[in-house]
């Protein structure tokens, strides 16, 4: 096992574009790291120019303490599994497993132990004398996992191994590649779009667009301290909301009324005119049941019309409408075109306790815990109110030269 270095990492295409971009990030050994972001991000291609598919333009990328941006992908050690499991169907489980093992002319005693060893721990033991084409999606993917464990590679890479599996399988293969990455230790490099995977499996979290950098942290961190628009509007299911917000003195003024506002966050984005606040659909409440919790306060309660409810048992999503600003409707239609969404309209996502019974076109009374608060610089997307102690490493360009570098 080895760790992974990317120094400034940079991969230029023949017309001049870069798709990945002066990227840095330094994988510790047995860590699980997330490339994370929307398609055409570049986390595939970082993913690539790690195990050697790719050539690097500029920077150096080193396996251990080893430089080896010259090496051939069979000479770096490293176990890649695929999108499309790219099993031979022709071959038994077995002898998929047993394929870079038979390859590197290993004799047979070796062979069988690694592939048991490792059908065992993926649980494939009564599978070895079939087919892939006998096996669920599931199944071909633990054989994919399988053919990478024998080699006793130095990291494995995986790029995107779920995306082809129904939700409830790829719920499963989830646990299950968290549970062996843990059992096993090993370095592990996984590319995905879906956030909810980078939230549930990765140690630390890259979170890419258009190339760059645009922070590396846990993801609580991520969640609690995005480091600009982009990712906090990517990080989260349901999104993050965004709304038009003006500080003054220690209260912001929303589209529909004013809260009161920390004083710390207050004094941050004071005398910055007109800005973006961004709150997640969790730290709302129906105010009546606030009350009972012993939250609402009247300076962090107020008054919307709901246009829809939707009641799930345990929690219920209001959706509130509300007109905001050309500047900041522009931003945020831009905004969701990055992260690959449509916007059809500008509405508030609030996040109720199943007990509530605020109706569809009610006037509800909402409280939102104001210290949840993020509030965002709309010409650049950085977030003036971040904990940069507890944010991990924010990209040091704004949005705004990050777009022009690209």
């Amino acid at each position: 096992m080895a760790g992974i270095t990317l120094n400034n990492i940079v991969k230029r295409y023949g017309d001049g574009f870069p798709a990945v971009n002066d990227v840095s990030i330094d994988i510790a050994d047995g860590e699980f790291m997330i490339l994370v972001g929307p398609s055409g991000c570049g986390k595939s291609t970082l993913l690539r120019m790690i195990v050697g598919l790719e050539d690097i333009t500029t920077g150096d990328m080193l396996i251990g303490d080893r430089r080896v941006n010259d090496l051939a992908p069979r000479d770096r050690n490293l176990a890649m599994v695929f999108q499309n499991y790219a099993l031979y169907p022709h071959l038994t489980v077995y002898e998929n497993i047993a394929f870079p093992l038979r390859l590197a002319k290993m004799d047979n005693a070796e062979v069988d132990r690694r592939v048991r060893e490792a059908s065992s721990t993926l649980e494939l033991d009564e599978h070895l004398d079939r087919k892939p084409g006998n096996l669920s999606g599931g199944q071909r993917q633990r054989v994919a996992m399988g053919r990478a464990i024998v080699r006793e590679a130095d990291a494995f890479l995986f790029d995107e191994p779920l995306s082809n599996l129904d939700a409830k399988l790829r719920g499963q293969m989830r646990t299950e590649i968290a549970r062996l990455q843990k059992k096993l230790g090993i370095t592990t490099v996984y590319v995905t779009h879906d956030q909810t995977e980078a939230m549930t499996l990765g140690d630390r979290v890259a979170v890419l667009k258009k190339g760059i950098l645009q922070q590396l942290a846990t993801p609580r961190e991520l969640y609690e301290n995005p480091g600009n628009l982009f990712v906090a509007g990517f990080i989260g299911s349901p999104p993050m909301n965004f709304l038009p917000a003006e500080v003054s003195g220690t209260k912001v003024k929303l589209p529909f009324g004013e809260v009161e506002l920390p004083a710390d966050k207050a004094a941050r984005a004071e005398g910055k005119g007109l800005l973006i606040a961004g709150i997640r659909p969790e730290h709302f409440e129906d105010a009546s049941l606030a009350e009972g919790k012993g939250e609402a306060t009247r300076a962090s309660t107020f008054t919307a019309p709901v246009e829809v409810v939707e009641w799930l048992g345990n929690e219920t999503y209001a959706y509130i409408p509300f007109e905001a600003p050309p500047e900041v409707e522009q931003q945020l239609r831009q905004l969701e075109q990055e992260l690959d969404g449509e916007a059809l309209r500008t509405q508030l996502v609030v996040s109720l306790d199943g007990a509530s019974r605020i109706t569809e076109g009610s006037n509800a009374e909402i409280w939102m815990d104001a210290s949840k608060l993020h509030l965002f610089d709309p010409a650049t997307g950085e977030n003036l109110t971040v904990d940069r102690e507890h944010a991990g490493r924010i990209g040091e360009t704004t949005v705004s030269e990050q777009e022009a570098a690209v």
